[in-house]
């Protein structure tokens, strides 16, 4: 791999060389390398026109990670992947995931992928997303995202989704089934700016007893860029869930946070919070205070909102 894609590996998996453990890199549509451990198994998918992985975790796995990254620096590539995970019962284990375009031509560069997770009773799953777009060519970067997960009883899934400048264009699309005593905690980071557009789909089902769900979406919109968040929770048992959106808005950008929460049983307790608001005018006084320009100010407040 050249420089740039290094670089993408950095900002997408935080890596700097090759990963300790199970891992697969797949760069410009090929896989570029590979390594399986005791306990986790990564093949490639032999069905016809499904292009991707199936990683196997064995029961009773714990503290080991998996690398599972995409790199595209070919102009004009674009593929669909569809990768399954099948993690076994009383794991506890961290999936690192995501897609990082470097486009110097003028065509565009796209990438969508289907993640689909099987999480087995009581078992624990830190899955992090990143998606990162650069390079000087004036081709679009395109990534749309999609992930179903379903939980069996006591299992958990804290993930993380992040997508901070660089991406033309993103539909993200997330369904997650809880079982009984199943634990949900979703974290949606995601900045806009230019002409960028970017659609996130989300919806966690609380489908037995004792299940719980959150879901913490943060968002920036700057210059002339549009953001649409459909954010739905249902409860169909006694469960609680919790969704929460807040974004900044600047410039002449455009959001749209449209929360829902659906209860089918007496005992689902669902609270759903939204808010859209600019960068109020005394934070950026008081830092300015402190010695910083107004434009180091606000990256300041902006950095500080999407950690």
């Amino acid at each position: 791999m050249d420089q740039a894609e290094w670089k993408l590996l950095k900002e997408i998996a935080d890596l700097e060389k090759t990963p300790q453990g199970a891992y697969n890199i797949r760069r410009n549509g090929q896989l570029d390398s590979r390594s399986n451990t005791a306990n986790i198994e990564i093949t490639t998918k032999t069905e016809p026109g499904k292009s991707g992985i199936d990683i196997h975790i064995k029961p009773g796995t714990k503290h080991e990670s998996v690398h599972i990254p995409v790199i595209i620096s070919q102009t004009g590539l674009s593929e669909m992947v569809y990768n399954d995970f099948f993690i076994g019962e009383d794991c506890d284990v961290d999936i690192v995931a995501g897609c990082g375009i470097h486009n110097t031509g003028c065509e565009t560069s796209q990438h969508d992928g289907l993640h689909t997770f099987y999480i087995g009773k009581n078992s624990k799953v830190r899955y992090v997303e990143r998606h990162y777009g650069e390079g000087p060519g004036t081709g679009k970067r395109i990534m749309n995202p999609q992930t179903v997960v379903y939980l069996e009883e006591g299992a958990s899934l804290n993930m993380e989704s992040t997508q901070i400048r660089g991406v033309d264009s993103t539909k993200r699309e997330t369904k997650i089934v809880a079982g009984k005593g199943a634990e949900v905690v979703i974290t949606e980071k995601l900045l806009t700016h230019g002409q960028q557009t970017a659609e996130s789909d989300m919806e966690i089902i609380l489908d037995g007893e004792d299940a719980s769900g959150r879901v913490i979406s943060r968002s920036v919109a700057q210059d002339d860029s549009q953001q649409v968040f459909y954010p739905k929770m249902t409860g169909n048992a006694k469960c609680f869930g919790h969704v929460q959106c807040d974004s900044i808005i600047m410039g002449q950008a455009r959001i749209s946070s449209i929360p829902a929460i659906v209860a089918n049983h007496v005992d689902a307790q669902l609270i759903h919070e939204a808010a859209i608001g600019r960068i109020a005018g005394d934070q950026i006084l008081k830092l300015m205070t402190l010695g910083l320009t107004e434009q180091e100010a606000e990256e300041k407040i902006l950095d500080g909102f999407l950690q």
